[in-house]
């Protein structure tokens, strides 16, 4: 019976009926790691004899890959591949599928609800009540607001028509999205440094550069209006996180929202300690919802793919 390994966290425990539609098609599950990220060693024992993998966000080698002796397909639960070794991927005819868009609603929700916490001091002002203090600080409301969003894929656009809804003025940036992406009054196209300087909020959408460099550089941290909210619900090294440090220090950057770090869990740091710091542990597609939806399509690719290549 050929295998297929199951690694997203959200399956790997066993019991989704999609994986059903698997087994029924005759494959057998191979879950290294239940419930948990699987490591190297585990990936590189699990994937020898398995066709197909439904991978979540794991890091992958290019090592791993090696062990990969019949692998035809993977098909990833969700949107984001910078968890795999895309080259080796292609250099060894193995097809990769993704499940666009379909987290896209509770990723631009989190967004959302981090832009907001930013813009009323929830998270400031719910630590010091806790310490017995009575912290005020005068927030600002959505429609007062401009915010600048940066990537408008799915989530990015999903995101500017909740702002745009609650009344906000939105400025996005995407030099690839179509020109009718999102069409509204109070919306405008402008390039990298509008989206960024002069707005009240900033929600990040984006790859990363193909240089691997961060886009939130420190002289467009210094560029920003003061107070600025920034919001990281895409990854964790589009922001210089030295520069960032600085900027929360000295008022720049009013609060640093983010769900994705280098690793995860992420080891303590200055950053993540610091009090204009409000973190959730990579929740923003981890919904009852987005899951399914990931879930139904990563296993309709993978099947698919898997009886195509067998004919």
């Amino acid at each position: 019976m050929e295998r297929i390994l199951i690694t997203p966290r959200s399956l790997s425990k066993g019991g989704h009926p999609a994986l059903a539609l698997l087994e029924a098609a005759g494959y057998s599950l191979a879950m290294p790691a239940p419930g948990a990220i699987p490591d190297e060693a585990a990936l590189i024992a699990a994937l020898p004899g398995c066709v197909g993998w439904l991978a979540g966000v794991e890091p992958v080698s290019e090592r791993v890959l090696e062990a990969a002796d019949r692998l035809r397909v993977i098909s990833r639960n969700g949107t984001g591949v910078d968890n795999l070794p895309l080259r080796a991927i292609e250099d060894r005819g193995i097809e990769l599928r993704r499940a666009e868009g379909t987290n896209a609603r509770g990723v631009a929700e989190l967004a959302l609800a981090l832009t907001l916490a930013g813009l009323r001091q929830i998270v400031w002002t719910h630590e010091g009540m806790r310490k017995g203090e009575w912290p005020r600080q005068i927030g600002r409301e959505m429609c007062e607001a401009t915010i600048g969003i940066v990537g408008l894929g799915a989530i990015g656009a999903t995101l500017a028509q909740l702002c745009l809804d609650l009344g906000a003025k939105v400025r996005g940036y995407d030099p690839f999205a179509n020109a009718e992406r999102v069409v509204h009054s109070n919306f405008t196209r402008v390039d990298l440094e509008e989206a960024i300087t002069g707005v009240d909020a900033i929600s990040l959408h984006a790859p990363m550069p193909e240089d691997g460099r961060p886009l939130i550089t420190a002289a467009r941290l210094a560029a920003m209006a003061p107070a600025t909210v920034l919001v990281n619900t895409a990854r964790a090294g589009l922001v210089d996180a030295g520069a960032l440090l600085a900027a929360l220090d000295s008022g720049r950057v009013a609060c640093y929202a983010t769900d994705v770090f280098e690793t995860e869990p992420p080891a303590p740091s200055p950053l993540l300690g610091h009090p204009k710091v409000v973190l959730t542990s990579h929740i923003g597609g981890f919904t009852d919802a987005s899951v399914e939806r990931s879930t139904v399509r990563a296993v309709a690719n993978l099947l698919d793919a898997l009886a195509r290549d067998a004919h």
